[in-house]
């Protein structure tokens, strides 16, 4: 077992329950581990990853194994935002708002579109010129097209999807550091957040509480499509968590939704690595349910 910065434990070769995942160069389904072209070189990038934001590299640890042990979606976001909001006020992000300058976020309308055709409610992200970055004003219109469904019970099936040529990258950067108060910002999140929304859809709709994502699937935008019943995932997607970063851990509910879809070990690889995965890793993995070209990538906002 190897001790990295941060507290964080990786074992190689035999998958381990008490690492924070095992790395090998073997292919296998074990949940535990994650397969790598080299054990060497992916150590030795883990390594200076977490020597650089070893504050969010154990919190994300700590957050990880909590959800996994959590029966309770509302509870697992609980939990995250908490975590997420104590990061807000670290070092590390303090320093990435320092290194990114001051950043003036665009404005631009209809940040979501949703469409009721027939029992069928489809949702759209919306900003497709930021190739769907997620802001508070999307928030809030995703919140108001998903309350339809939750409170209209002959809504039958919901689709969620994007606009352009990606379904969501994360979270808007420019928007990032705008809330002066982590305090507020975690009643912000766990008051009017989506992935609470979307799990209780699913649990009434099942796989008929659809996502299909292309393009860039990153953070917030995996973290909300993970709560859906059924992924369906167009091959050219690029999946991954790049909060680290930015001296942060998901925040969108995605320590819980993708702990579910493919375990805590291989969560906790795509946040420290900040690799990304393509559909059919994805799709190995259990993170997507099916691959297909024919997901849509709808029209570019005009």
């Amino acid at each position: 077992m190897l001790d990295l910065p941060g507290g964080i434990r990786v074992a190689i070769g035999d998958p381990q329950d008490d690492a924070t995942f095992t790395l090998t160069q073997t292919a296998g389904a074990d949940r535990r581990a994650v397969t790598v072209a080299s054990v060497d070189e992916a150590v030795a990038e883990l390594t200076e990853r977490c020597a650089r934001w070893p504050h969010a590299a154990a919190i994300c640890d700590d957050v990880l194994r909590a959800a996994a042990a959590t029966a309770s979606v509302f509870a697992g976001v609980i939990t995250e935002s908490l975590a997420y909001s104590t990061l807000q006020s670290g070092p590390e992000f303090a320093r990435w708002l320092g290194e990114r300058g001051p950043a003036r976020l665009p404005v631009l309308p209809d940040p979501v579109r949703a469409e009721r055709d027939g029992d069928t409610l489809r949702i759209r992200f919306n900003r497709s010129a930021r190739h769907n970055a997620f802001t508070t004003d999307a928030r809030a219109a995703l919140l108001e097209a998903l309350e339809v469904a939750r409170l209209d019970e002959s809504v039958s099936e919901v689709v969620l999807a994007g606009n352009g040529k990606s379904f969501c990258s994360g979270g808007d950067l420019a928007e990032f550091g705008t809330f002066a108060d982590p305090a507020g910002a975690h009643l912000a999140r766990t008051r009017h957040s989506p992935a609470l929304v979307l799990a209780e859809l699913t649990e009434r709709l099942g796989t008929h509480c659809r996502a299909e994502v292309h393009g860039q699937v990153l953070g917030s935008g995996l973290e909300m499509a993970a709560y859906c019943g059924h992924i369906r995932c167009h091959p050219d997607a690029t999946i991954g968590l790049p909060e680290l970063a930015l001296g942060l851990i998901p925040g969108a509910g995605g320590t819980v939704s993708i702990t579910r879809r493919i375990g805590r070990w291989r969560t906790a690889y795509l946040v420290l690595s900040g690799a990304t995965i393509g559909a059919d890793t994805a799709l190995a993995w259990g993170l997507v349910d099916e691959i297909s070209a024919d997901v849509p990538a709808g029209s570019p906002t005009r």
